[in-house]
Order: structure tokens, then C-alpha cells, then sequence
């Protein structure tokens, strides 16, 4: 009786042991299935990286995608801001300017591992305090988590310019916005991609284009001096609101043109930002910014419409003619805008100048234009003034 006993537990154990060693080997073949098959994934990439790193640049020719920030698509060419109905109508400087492709912006997606560009521009200007890269290049941002991050910048070389603008990455699909020169006007563009990858439009429609933010204002407005096109501050805000905004700076000329009224009129826009008072002097104030807003308002009854008032420039603190101006324009709006409420004017806004680029001095790159700081700043200041009255 005792030995059957110990014959059945020595079978157990047995069995036990037998269970036990076919556990752990079936483990180990997990185990080392798992490694074949990260090593066979990790040779496919490496593969995969090895072939595109090799490929072949093809270009497409970036009329094929959707460009963002126009006011009207009835321009003289595509990458333009102004009706081609303008073009004998409006004064020179302020056509010429109408030119310059500041705001605009392609949007895309790619699964390629480098993004280039070929362009070629109006007028290859250069000026003593802006970047060529902010006058003339151009700027590529990509959707992470619904934020925009900087990704390179097309860095030009004068009227015909071709650019890598990022390389090395993974071969993965990317939503993309390329911001287009902000001081010339770019007259052919194409978008460089792996020969072996793909280009399409946008799968998601961010920034989103419905009712966008409708901007007019002078040289600071248009990007002046951004050290590359995506720092100027309308399309720092299209990024952070994920909003279309339309760009209708237009430096030293916006001079309550009524023209460009009605321009913005033709927008059905979330909120319209009035930022002429730098270049507008206090007589045009007084004669043009009520005809100018009441034609806007006579389209739009509901919108909301801002006054900026001018920055206090940072040498306005040495410089009293410059100081006593800004102090008699300030003072011209805000009359001009209490004289609006008085009548009964709804939706109406001013936004003080006082902490617009701050009070450090070090905003500006000659005492008037905003570096990248400035715009940074200026745009923190409206950022939750345009973000209260925006609409889904």
C-alpha cells in the first residue's frame, strides 16, 4: 500500500516536472519569437530608412493644396492678398505691398522623411533690419497633439531659392503648415518630398477656416521685423488658436484706405482686428476710421470688431516727438471709439497699448519694429481677447 502510494505521488511529480519544463520552453519561444520579430521590424526600418535616405527629391507643385489666409481668391496670381479689381484703383505702394504673400500659408501631410521646397520670389528685396529669412523664406510647422511645432525653415538664397527644410525623421504621416514669406511675394512654389513617399492635402482641418480672425494694420502687422515668417504674430495666433487669420498688413500704407474695407467686408469673420493708428496720422482718424469701420459693420451687424491702440514704442521714452505722436493718436482713437459707443455701436473693443510688448525696452529691433519677442508678447496680450469671441 505504501509503495502504490509513493509510485502515483513519483507519477505526479513526474508529470509535474514534465508540465513545468514544456511552460518554460514554450516561454523561451515566446521569447525568442519576440526578438525575431523586433529585430526583423528594426531591419525593415532600418531598411526602409536606408531607401528614403537615398531617394530621389521629387517636387509637386504646391497649387495642389489648400493655402490659407486670403481675404479673396480673386487675386492677380495665387500667392497675393488683394482682388485683382484693385489693381487700378488702390495707390501704388498699397498694391505693390497687396503683392507680398505675409500670412499665407499651404497646408498639407506627408509620410516623407524629409520636407523640401523650391520657390521663387517677386522682388528679392533686402532690408538693413529684417532677416532674409523673414523677408524672403519660408517657415514649416507640424501637428503634434493639436499643437504646432516648429520644424525648419526655408532659408532663401535670392530671387530663385530651393531648401531642405527637415530631413532624418521617420517615415511617418505628418499634417503640416508652411508659412510663406513675409516681406516679398512668392510667385512659384513646390514642395520636395522622398520619391518613394506621398503628398496629399490635409486629413484634419486645423487651423480651422471657418470665420477667421480678419486683421488690418501697417509693417508690424505685415511681419516687420520677424526673424522668420511663422514669429509674426498673426501667425503665431493662428497656431495657438488653431484659427485661420487673414493678413492685411501693408507697411507705412495703412492709411484707412476704404478700399481694404471692403475687402474685409467680403469675410465672414469671427472677429475683425483694426490696427492702423502707427501709420494713420490724427486728421485720417478723425475724416476716415468711422466711414472705414461702419462700412465692415454695415455687412457684418453682429462681429466683433478691436481698435489697437499704438504701441508706446521704446524710444518713445527718449525721443518726445515720437512720444507726443503716439499721445495725440491714442488719445484721436479713443475719442473716435467713445464717439462710436455714444451712437450706440455694439461689439466694439479697445485694446490699450499700455502692455502690449512690455515695458523692458528690449521688444523692438530699431525703436518701432517688434523682433520675435515683441511679437511673442503681443501676441500673448491678444491671444485671450480674440479667443473670448471666436465661434465654433
Amino acid at each position: 500500500m505504501f509503495r502504490r502510494s509513493a509510485s502515483i505521488c513519483e507519477l505526479i511529480d513526474a508529470k509535474r516536472k514534465k508540465i513545468v519544463f514544456l511552460q518554460e520552453t514554450l516561454y523561451l519561444w515566446e521569447i525568442l519569437n519576440i526578438i525575431y520579430n523586433m529585430k526583423t521590424k528594426s531591419f525593415l526600418l532600418c531598411l526602409v530608412l536606408a531607401v528614403s535616405a537615398n531617394a530621389q527629391v521629387v517636387y509637386h507643385d504646391a497649387s495642389a493644396f489648400p493655402l490659407l489666409g486670403k481675404a479673396t481668391e480673386t487675386t492677380l496670381t495665387r500667392y497675393e492678398r488683394l482682388p485683382d479689381s484693385l489693381r487700378n484703383i488702390s495707390r501704388k505702394p498699397l498694391w505693390e505691398l497687396g503683392r507680398n504673400s505675409a500670412g499665407l500659408a499651404v497646408r498639407f501631410r506627408s509620410n516623407s522623411t524629409r520636407i523640401a521646397a523650391k520657390w521663387e520670389v517677386l522682388l528679392n528685396r533686402n532690408m538693413n533690419h529684417m532677416t532674409p529669412t523673414g523677408i524672403k523664406g519660408l517657415d514649416l510647422y507640424c501637428l503634434q497633439d493639436g499643437k504646432w511645432l516648429f520644424a525648419g525653415s526655408g532659408r532663401p538664397q535670392g530671387k530663385v531659392n530651393e531648401a531642405t527644410i527637415v530631413k532624418d525623421m521617420l517615415p511617418e504621416e505628418r499634417e503640416y503648415l508652411l508659412f510663406l514669406s513675409l516681406y516679398d511675394g512668392v510667385t512659384s512654389l513646390s514642395i520636395g518630398i522622398d520619391s518613394l513617399s506621398q503628398i496629399s492635402g490635409p486629413a484634419t482641418e486645423l487651423p480651422v477656416r471657418k470665420k477667421p480672425v480678419v486683421f488690418y494694420g501697417t509693417s508690424i502687422l505685415q511681419g516687420g521685423c520677424a526673424s522668420r515668417p511663422g514669429m509674426a504674430h498673426t501667425n503665431i495666433l493662428e497656431r495657438w488658436l488653431n484659427r485661420e487669420c487673414i493678413n492685411l498688413g501693408f507697411s507705412g500704407n495703412a492709411l484707412l484706405d476704404l478700399e481694404i474695407a471692403y475687402v474685409m467686408a467680403g469675410v465672414d469673420a469671427s472677429v475683425f482686428v483694426l490696427d492702423f493708428v502707427p501709420n494713420a496720422g490724427v486728421e485720417q482718424i478723425k475724416e476716415r476710421a468711422g466711414e472705414f469701420y461702419s462700412i465692415i459693420r454695415s455687412k457684418h451687424p453682429d462681429t466683433p470688431v478691436l481698435f489697437v491702440e499704438d504701441p508706446i514704442f521704446t524710444h518713445s521714452r527718449f525721443n518726445r516727438t515720437v512720444a507726443r505722436e503716439v499721445k495725440n493718436k491714442n488719445e484721436t482713437l479713443q475719442a473716435a471709439f467713445r464717439s462710436l459707443k455714444k451712437r450706440g455701436e455694439k461689439n466694439i473693443y479697445l485694446l490699450s497699448s499700455e502692455d502690449i510688448i512690455g515695458h523692458d525696452g528690449e521688444a523692438t529691433v530699431d525703436g518701432v519694429h517688434f523682433t520675435d519677442l515683441g511679437f511673442m508678447r503681443y501676441a500673448k496680450v491678444l491671444y485671450p481677447v480674440l479667443k473670448k469671441h471666436i465661434k465654433d
